[in-house]
């Protein structure tokens, strides 16, 4: 019964992959219409968007955002398509999109750059606000993997409203809340590869718990692979999918091994030393071969930053919420998380000299 369990679902990416997998004409004119599902990369004088496979290169005006829907034209070549123009542009009116934009205002409107870009990355995702200049330095210093909401943010949501909710509902109902907390805010954070990936790992972990059963972490990621790709078969030539999955695979691998080789340091860095470490072992190789990259001092500035990222997220998630409603209150408790972020600032800029 398990074989054809897992038989079927490997079926299932198969024809998905074969069958859906747009074909695009190379070198021809093509006009392409699809809704934006990650958040936009914004350079200098453009910006780049994923759309159905393809990269697009547009102005940087009018500004796009996650949710929008839009229509495209250009010439296909190797992926992209050149030459792209916008031809439509209708812009999402989505309930969570709207939410997760004022946020993000009210994290621009409260602290200067790029303290509030790095918020507006750790807690939401939101990649595309980051100055072009910083995001240069963020992946110099190979620190740019902590600006982006990640699988990390989802354990931690999670973590968090199973201690908050066990303290005022019974257990049968944490479960179900818990999981609707995670999906909602995988939503607002991009509905990026990783983060899908942690939410239907951490949808697996909740439900096998509240069933009584251990979940394995291979079976949860195995699984949560095969749905994605079910859903979104375009991952499968996906960088980003692929990192992710390789540095979660090298996680389980490697991190309780190398955490015992640094048992003298000090347990706010032992464990973001140990992490970044063993996600590096399998990630590096990738980087080099495919950008040339590859930073020896990255499991340094990481081990030095990450005991941050919950604090600046539980922070600036607070601040967040609470500025749709009071924003002055917001604000004061936003202005705890600028420490922080001017700590982590400090290091990739030394690290990225």
């Amino acid at each position: 019964m398990r074989f054809l369990f897992w038989g079927t679902l490997i079926i299932l990416v198969l024809v998905r992959i074969f069958l859906t997998k747009p074909i695009y004409p190379e070198g021809k004119m093509v006009r392409v219409r699809g809704t934006v599902r990650e958040e936009p990369i914004k350079y200098d004088y453009q910006q780049k968007i994923n759309l159905l496979g393809l990269k697009v290169f547009l102005p940087k005006f009018p500004e796009i955002s996650y949710g929008d829907k839009i229509i495209v034209e250009g010439v296909v070549k190797e992926g992209k398509l050149e030459g792209a123009e916008l031809v439509r542009l209708e812009k999402s009116r989505g309930l969570l999109a709207n939410v997760r934009e004022k946020i993000i205002g009210f994290y621009k409107k409260s602290l200067p750059e790029p303290h509030a870009s790095l918020i507006a990355g750790i807690t939401l995702g939101a990649k595309g606000e980051i100055p072009p200049l910083f995001w240069k330095d963020l992946t110099r210093t190979g620190l740019a993997h902590v600006v982006v909401a990640s699988g990390s943010n989802v354990s931690l949501v999670g973590g968090f409203l199973l201690g908050v909710f066990t303290l005022f509902f019974a257990r049968g109902v944490v479960i179900p809340l818990i999981l609707l907390a995670i999906w909602l805010y995988a939503a607002l954070a991009g509905l990026e590869a990783p983060i899908i990936r942690a939410a239907v790992m951490g949808s697996i972990a909740f439900s096998a718990q509240a069933a009584g059963k251990l979940s394995s972490a291979w079976r949860a990621l195995v699984l949560a692979a095969l749905v994605m790709l079910i859903v979104k078969p375009e991952w499968v030539n996906d960088l980003g999918f692929i990192l992710s999955f390789v540095a979660t695979s090298c996680l389980i691998l490697f991190q309780g091994r190398i955490g015992k080789f640094f048992r003298k340091v000090p347990d706010i860095l032992r464990e973001g030393l140990s992490s970044s470490l063993a996600a590096q072992i399998g990630v590096t190789p990738i980087l080099f071969v495919t950008f040339g990259q590859f930073n020896l001092l990255s499991p340094i500035a990481n081990a030095l930053v990450l005991w941050t990222v919950p604090l600046i997220m539980a922070i600036s998630g607070v601040a967040g919420l609470l500025g749709l409603v009071l924003p002055g209150l917001g604000r004061l408790v936003l202005y705890l998380a600028y420490p922080l972020t001017g700590w982590f600032i400090f290091i990739n800029t030394l690290f990225a000299k």
